[in-house]
């Protein structure tokens, strides 16, 4: 099969942009401001679970100190009752397809995903028309640090 056949002129570019940019001495927050940069990205947007959100408020400020335009949404937005989207469950559910029409109405073009629940994370990412980067991903165990557990000998 010639796989290179399964790649956009879009997805070419979003390659080359990222092998461009790339730096094995800088953090993956520096490495989503260097990618944007010669990207030509001016707007980026966060989408965070609340137990996040001192976490994503210092990644919008140091966005907006790069010169970028940020959009930033907890994943309470919109305050939905669990109990209208599942029959049943208690409390206010997350709202994952609410945060990524939030940003698509805030017109980012490149989104960053902050700690959302397993599914959640899933249909935010199929529901978000903008690329999206995960920057943490939720781990309540081993407190966000998934990778340990890859670490450890097999059993």
């Amino acid at each position: 099969m010639d796989f290179t056949k399964l790649y956009t002129d879009d997805d070419k570019q979003t390659l080359k942009t990222a092998e461009d940019t790339l730096d094995p001495k800088i953090d993956r927050v520096q490495e989503i401001v260097e990618y944007s940069r010669e990207a030509g990205i001016k707007k980026i947007g966060i989408a965070n679970c609340i137990a996040f959100n001192k976490e994503a408020e210092n990644l919008e400020e140091m966005l907006k100190k790069e010169g970028f335009e940020v959009a930033k949404v907890n994943c309470k937005y919109g305050k939905v009752a669990f109990d209208e989207l599942v029959p049943g469950y208690k409390g206010i559910s997350c709202n994952p397809a609410g945060q990524a029409h939030f940003l698509d109405e805030n017109k980012t073009e490149i989104n960053i995903m902050m700690g959302l629940c397993l599914s959640h994370d899933m249909i935010f990412n199929s529901k978000s028309k903008a690329p999206v980067t995960p920057l943490v991903v939720k781990d309540r165990k081993l407190k966000h640090h998934t990778l340990e557990i890859l670490k450890q000998p097999k059993k």
